[in-house]
């Protein structure tokens, strides 16, 4: 499973020009689901966005988590974090999981940090979105459950 999160003032997502989930400052997570993923990977996920440490301090160091800071997420589903452009100028998105795995999983993030505490919006599942957000640093930072050792 695979995560680009970043630090955001506000997100907002829209389908078919309404709003769909939006959120003030917290954290705007594309997470994109593979074919090997599980559940296990889904709860390492949901455990590491709530708890990293990209957030300031008093002293302006990134050591609070979204925890810390009771912010908000906006999850989005977003298969093409799984593209393969080695070969020839058309992606492969053949290691993406099917519409049906990937949506259990990545309901299952979406549960497991509402279950930390988090208030989590999402965007609409397969749906063509428009996603705009406000970064904060900007602070971009890239999670794969399958690098977690």
């Amino acid at each position: 499973m695979r995560a680009v999160v970043q630090r955001v003032r506000s997100a907002h997502v829209s389908v078919d020009g309404e709003t769909v989930g939006a959120i003030g400052p917290g954290l705007l997570v594309y997470l994109g689901v593979g074919t090997e993923d599980s559940v296990s990977d889904a709860a390492y996920l949901a455990e590491k966005i709530a708890y990293l440490r990209i957030f300031n301090d008093r002293e302006g160091r990134m050591n609070r988590s979204l925890v810390d800071e009771e912010g908000s997420i906006l999850m989005v589903s977003q298969f093409t974090l799984y593209a393969d452009a080695r070969k020839g100028r058309r992606p492969s998105y053949s290691q993406a999981a099917y519409p049906d795995q990937a949506r259990t999983l990545y309901e299952s993030v979406i549960s497991s940090l509402a279950e930390l505490g988090l208030p989590v919006e999402s965007g609409k599942f397969q749906a063509m979105m428009e996603v705009s957000s406000v970064n904060d640093g900007p602070v971009t930072i890239l999670l794969d459950s399958k690098k977690q050792f």
